[in-house]
């Protein structure tokens, strides 16, 4: 029988992190179908025509084209939020929710780029490839890059178990999606500089919400990364 839901992409994928852990939260059922952003299909281009992962399928309403889909990790959870708002992982209080929504975009952008551009891709890529790893590229992103952002994602926590409020959020998750791709590869930042956003991450990585993605990024790596890339300078 297929599954309510089908999600393309990769467990490699931040951005599929964020929506595998909303869809843990909230009970939801569904499938995953790797697509490769290094060879992707004809047909994942139709459904995604900016060439990004994931994309969202709701069988219900088509089980195959665009039809049905929705692309952009943010638009999905938008949308699991709505079609099943308990619980609920966006603030109802107007300001928290706009805090939740600043740092989701904090993450999916600042940490985005600087992590994943600068120090997954020039990795992991190149290894995809049986090229050697870009090790300057990524130590200069861990040292130089990386640190400005913790900074003030350790301020905002502030010692705090949530960024927002005192349960999970969308906030939450994205940060600790991110922070996930440098630690697959680099490990954690300082503990002693980032007391606060480490013991965060932690929580959040052993929370049953993420241990789907856990064992899919564990089962990939395995055969590519035996052992995690010292990038301090």
């Amino acid at each position: 029988m297929t599954a309510p839901y089908i999600l393309y992409g990769s467990p490699l994928s931040p951005f599929q992190r964020k929506v595998e852990a909303v869809m843990a939260l909230k009970g939801l059922d569904y499938d995953c179908e790797e697509v490769s952003v290094m060879k992707m299909p004809d047909w994942y281009k139709a459904i995604s025509p900016l060439g990004r992962i994931p994309s969202l399928r709701v069988t219900a309403i088509a089980e195959e084209g665009p039809d049905g889909t929705i692309t952009d990790s943010s638009a999905i959870c938008g949308y699991l939020e709505k079609k099943q708002p308990d619980p609920a992982v966006y603030p109802t209080d107007a300001f928290d929710h706009g805090r939740a929504l600043w740092l989701e975009e904090y993450a999916d952008t600042g940490l985005a780029m600087a992590g994943g551009m600068g120090l997954f891709r020039p990795i992991l890529f190149n290894l995809f490839q049986r090229k050697e790893p870009d090790l300057e590229t990524a130590r200069r992103t861990w040292n130089e890059k990386l640190p400005p952002l913790w900074d003030y994602l350790e301020t905002c926590l502030d010692g705090r178990a949530h960024f927002v409020g005192d349960t999970i959020t969308i906030a939450d998750i994205s940060v600790a999606c991110q922070i996930a791709q440098t630690d697959l590869l680099a490990g954690l930042p300082d503990k002693e500089r980032w007391p606060s956003l480490v013991a965060h991450y932690e929580a959040m990585k052993a929370h049953d919400c993420f241990q789907r993605n856990n064992e899919g990024c564990a089962r990939i790596l395995s055969k590519i990364v035996p052992e995690k890339f010292d990038l301090n300078a």
